[in-house]
C-alpha cells in the first residue's frame, strides 16, 4: 500500500491580521517521506510562514493543506496531538530551557505522548534516560546527558535539539533557518547532522536558509520562494547560478 504524502498543500494562501500583503500567495507543494527539501529565497519571501504551515502553528487563509493525509483543521484536540507528535521542528532559538538539564531538554520530544501527570513525575525522577544518552550519542555528545543545558556550547545545544528530535520519533523534520549567522564550517556541520537525522529514520527533511550553494549540496530538491510565491521548484541536480541569480537579483529569466 502507498503511503501518503508527509506534505500536500494545494493553492495555499496565508495573510496575517492587519498585513497590506500575503505571507504566502496560492504555494503548491508535495513533499514524500524520505524526501530532502531547501526552501531558499531572501528575507521576508515566505520560509518561515510556510514552515508554519507546516507544524500546524498557522492555518492558511485559503486553499488546503494535508499533513500525512489528513487536514489539521478538522482535527480534534487528541487527533491533532498525535499528528503533531510525528513532526518535529528545530527553531532558530532552540526553545531549550536552560536551567534544566540535557535529559529533561531531551524528554520534551516525548511530551505529545505523556500525560501531564507523568511530565512532572520525570521532571524529579527522568525516565529513559538509556534512550536519550542514545540519542545524544548519534551527535557525539553522550556525556552531557546530566549537564545543566544552559553550560553548553552553542554547537551542543543544537545537538540537543537535535537528539530531542529522535526521541520525537518525528517523521517529518522541520528545521528554520538552523545555520544563520553561522560560519560556513559550522553550517556545514549543521546540515550534516541534520541529514543524519532525516536518514536515521527514513524521516522526510525540510529546512529553510539563505545559502543557495548549500541548499544544492545537501538537498534533493529546492524550493524556492519570493514574494510568498514559489518562484521555482526543481530536483537540486537542476539548480543553476542562473537560477540564483533570479532568485536574489531579480533578473527575469531568459
Amino acid at each position: 500500500m502507498e503511503s501518503s504524502p508527509c506534505v500536500e498543500l494545494n493553492t495555499v494562501s496565508l495573510t496575517y491580521r492587519g498585513a497590506a500583503a500575503p505571507s504566502l500567495d496560492e504555494v503548491s507543494l508535495r513533499v514524500e517521506p524520505g524526501e530532502r527539501v531547501a526552501l531558499i529565497g531572501p528575507s521576508g519571501a515566505g520560509k518561515s510562514s510556510l514552515i508554519s504551515l507546516l507544524n500546524t502553528s498557522a492555518a492558511p487563509t485559503s486553499g488546503s493543506v494535508r499533513l500525512f493525509g489528513v487536514d489539521p483543521s478538522g482535527l480534534r484536540p487528541t487527533a491533532r496531538q498525535r499528528l503533531r507528535v510525528k513532526i518535529g521542528t528545530l527553531h532558530q532559538d532552540l526553545h531549550l530551557p536552560g536551567p534544566l538539564r540535557v535529559i529533561h531538554n531531551v524528554n520534551a520530544g516525548r511530551l505529545g505522548t505523556w500525560s501531564t501527570a507523568r511530565a512532572l513525575r520525570s521532571l524529579i525522577r527522568p525516565v529513559g534516560a538509556n534512550e536519550a544518552r542514545r540519542a545524544l550519542e548519534m551527535f557525539g555528545i553522550g556525556d552531557k546527558l546530566w549537564a545543566r543545558t544552559d553550560e553548553l556550547s552553542g554547537g551542543e545545544r543544537q545537538r540537543v535539539g537535535l537528539a530531542r528530535l529522535v526521541v520525537q520519533g518525528a517523521e517529518l523534520v522541520l528545521a528554520d533557518e538552523p545555520i544563520a549567522s553561522l560560519d560556513p564550517a559550522r553550517s556545514r556541520e549543521v546540515l550534516e547532522l541534520l541529514t543524519a537525522v532525516a536518514n536515521a529514520g527514513d524521516r522526510a527533511l525540510v529546512v529553510s536558509l539563505h545559502a543557495f550553494d548549500l541548499a544544492v549540496e545537501y538537498f534533493d530538491r529546492v524550493v524556492a520562494l519570493r514574494n510568498g510565491e514559489v518562484l521555482f521548484d526543481l530536483p537540486a541536480s537542476q539548480v543553476t547560478d542562473t537560477h540564483a541569480d533570479v532568485l536574489y537579483n531579480l533578473k527575469s529569466p531568459r
